[in-house]
């Protein structure tokens, strides 16, 4: 639309006398119809000025309309989505299978949304996958096989289409190999990649096996009888060349072009002609579904069920596009000449006007002068109002309940509002098992190919990684109890690690050899003492076999008033024995003879026996209160300190060191003491003192007589006997 003005009256009137801007009338109808006549005259100059021009394209429907509520009709029709799809045509979904199949691709690769959750899916049910079979030579064979196939990508693109179309059209090629190249297919470390178009000229026992799988898009596929096919087991299928492809079979242009043409089979060249479909071989066509019924020929997609949902969110984005254009934008309307005071413009006027604002569309302050009989109307747009996300929620937890994404794993749009979470995830996990069902039923045909080719014994199987929306670490935690437990292999502990058993084995045989031979630090843990030498040297010194110097102990002379434990031991005053002798007057009590005569009774009334409790009980029962009180101090510091959760965590040197700490606090206790958090901290401050190593080396001559280690309890007794038997004498 111009910009300038569409009458000519102002460069006419520029060089001559002005025109009349308005015109008036009086109370008679004749002036006032003459005046309207004249201001009509300004009819076409009442345009609107826009900074562009925009026109229609033509071939749209516009005749479009409801003519038969004209007339006779009673009543309306009403509104169905035929109707709704009738002037929208562009929007109506799909109704044939092959056309919905295309819609189907045409959103994966445009909705970002939908393309994200279907190659989520199909790789995640497809992590992990692998070959394993019980003889390792022939599972090295299957697995050079799968990778020199491609197997993991066909495996992804095997659950993409059928997660995307929901059908799945596999063309197989097969290749002859011979025993040389068999024998590389054995290796499994450094195998070089195999020639393929070389193994036709190999004449040593040749053997097929399958080689290269080609996806065709089941949208130019057609069964060969169509619905008739349903009543047969094996079905037959024709590839419908589409029309470019048809074009440059039949007219190839370039050179390329000739040489393919004159390369393609004469089924093909045939098909290209006469437009019809080119048979593919039953043999090596594979066909699998998505959920489908037995009386439908294919299955529909995934996707359908979702596609009135994306048209919905495509429309709204649409919506808030032109939201965007016009959230700015607002109408201003100039009134020229008054009907209340009997004021019409003429065409001059209405052209001066129209010019002077056409030439300055542009932003900014705009300066007019003009006279009193000019009005300015402008109005307001509410349209920002639209813009938001809260109307795209429905429709996107509608599509992320259709592809079987639960909200919660989404964070957004109403995960809060989900009623059970597990079913939710249960129904995606389901979804993801459904697809690996029907690929390990492809694999394992495949694989069963394999095995007759080459005379196996037993066909290999398929393993993936468990599907699991857990804790990753709780997971690895189980596992490697179950390995400790005997319950699992070694093997697959290190695959679900993410290592090669091969390589991990020849390590570890390798380090073996290293430590036997010396070039390598003996390794520690529980179950390997990396300081067995300094052990024996502990031992043999506990045992007495073997003076402090011999193994390397300068020990620095004791003070005369200290006594070991042993000598402690040893210069207890022992029990008098009864001499033959002695006289009667000098014998121990309790000598037979010396007591009251058999059968005779007391001739005086005995004295009561009073019960005094002997010091050393005292003792015994609270040094044994006591180490309860020090370890519910103690233990929670030390597993703060190691960082474990409890003691069943801690190592075996740890654990020592733990009982080493408590002991030494209840030797450096005076009897009697109210255990509390200072005592303790002040014990543990000092150093070990001479009653915890006399404890150690009297609990070594208990183990020495016994022959065996002493329990938890009996090692808490001992402390309790040990502690009486010091500070009783003190």
């Amino acid at each position: 639309m111009s910009n300038t003005s569409k009458s000519s009256d102002i460069i006419q009137n520029a060089t001559t006398e002005p025109a009349e801007a308005y015109i008036a009338w009086g109370d008679d109808l004749s002036s006032k119809q003459d005046a309207l006549n004249r201001s009509s005259e300004s009819l076409d100059e009442y345009v609107g000025i826009q900074n562009a021009a925009a026109s229609y394209g033509s071939g749209r429907r516009y005749s479009i309309d409801f003519s038969n509520l004209d007339g006779d009709t009673g009543g309306r029709p009403g509104l169905t989505r035929n109707d709704y799809y009738a002037f929208r045509p562009d929007e109506a979904i799909p109704r044939r299978l092959k056309l919905v199949l295309k819609r189907a691709e045409d959103i994966y690769h445009r909705v970002g949304l939908v393309k994200n959750v279907i190659d989520l899916m199909g790789d995640f049910a497809v992590h992990g996958i692998k070959l394993v079979h019980k003889n390792k030579r022939i599972e090295r064979f299957y697995r050079q096989w799968f990778k020199k196939i491609n197997g993991k990508d066909r495996s992804e693109r095997f659950l993409n289409n059928l997660y995307k179309t929901g059908n799945i059209v596999i063309h197989k090629q097969t290749a002859k190999i011979s025993l040389k190249v068999t024998d590389k297919l054995y290796k499994s470390i450094g195998a070089p990649d195999l020639n393929v178009k070389n193994l036709d000229s190999i004449t040593i026992e040749k053997k097929e096996i399958p080689w290269r799988y080609t996806f065709i898009d089941p949208v130019y596929v057609e069964s060969a009888a169509g619905s008739l096919s349903s009543f047969v087991s094996q079905k037959r299928y024709e590839l419908i060349l589409p029309t470019a492809l048809r074009k440059s079979i039949n007219s190839p242009k370039t050179l390329a072009e000739k040489e393919i043409v004159a390369s393609l089979p004469l089924a093909i060249l045939e098909a290209a002609k006469t437009k019809k479909g080119y048979p593919l071989d039953p043999e090596k066509t594979l066909v699998f579904h998505y959920k489908k019924d037995d009386w439908q020929a294919w299955a529909y997609p995934m996707i359908y069920a979702i596609m009135d949902d994306i048209t919905v969110i495509e429309k709204l984005k649409l919506a808030d596009m032109a939201a965007l254009d016009g959230a700015i934008s607002n109408i201003r309307i100039f009134k020229l000449g008054s009907l209340e005071h009997k004021i019409a413009p003429t065409k001059a006027a209405t052209a001066k006007l129209a010019q002077i604002l056409g030439n300055n569309v542009g932003g900014g302050t705009m300066d007019i002068v003009w006279g009193p009989d000019i009005e300015l109307l402008e109005s307001n747009t509410n349209v920002h109002q639209f813009l938001g996300e809260s109307k795209y929620t429905p429709h996107l937890n509608s599509v992320y309940a259709g592809l079987g994404i639960p909200p919660t794993l989404t964070g957004t749009f109403g995960a809060a509002g989900t009623t059970n979470n597990f079913i939710s995830l249960k129904t995606l996990t389901q979804r993801l098992q459904y697809g690996r069902d029907l690929l390990v039923q492809f694999w394992e045909n495949e694989i069963e190919i394999v095995q007759k080719a080459m005379g196996f014994r037993y066909p290999a199987k398929i393993e993936f990684d468990r599907m699991d929306l857990s804790n990753e670490d709780a997971e690895k935690a189980l596992l490697i109890q179950l390995a400790d437990r005997n319950l699992i292999s070694d093997e697959l502990l290190q695959t679900k690690f993410g290592f090669d058993p091969e390589m991990e084995k020849s390590r570890l045989n390798r380090e073996k050899k290293d430590r036997t031979s010396k070039r390598m630090v003996p390794k520690s843990g529980p179950w390997h003492d990396p300081q067995f030498d300094n052990a024996l040297k502990k031992l043999s010194l506990q045992l007495g076999l073997v003076t402090p110097s011999q193994v390397g102990l300068d020990l620095p002379k004791k003070k005369p008033s200290e006594q070991t434990a042993l000598e402690m031991k040893m210069n207890q005053p022992k029990p008098p024995t009864k001499l033959a002798n002695d006289s009667p007057s000098e014998s121990l009590p309790g000598v037979p003879g010396e007591g009251r005569p058999k059968l005779s009774k007391d001739k005086e009334k005995r004295q009561e026996k009073t019960f005094s409790p002997q010091t050393g009980a005292k003792l015994l029962i609270w040094s044994s209160s006591a180490q309860d009180q020090i370890s519910n101090i103690v233990n929670p510091i030390i597993l703060e300190y190691f960082n474990k959760k409890n003691l069943r965590s801690l190592s075996n040197t740890e654990s020592e060191q733990l009982e080493q700490i408590k002991t030494n606090i209840l030797f450096n206790c005076e009897a009697f003491t109210k255990i509390n958090p200072n005592i303790v901290l002040d014990c543990i401050d000092q150093q070990t003192s001479d009653n915890t190593k006399a404890f150690y080396n009297w609990l070594n001559l208990i183990k020495l007589e016994l022959a065996r280690d002493l329990t938890v309890d009996e090692v808490k007794q001992a402390k309790s006997s040990f502690y009486s038997m010091v500070y009783s004498k003190n």
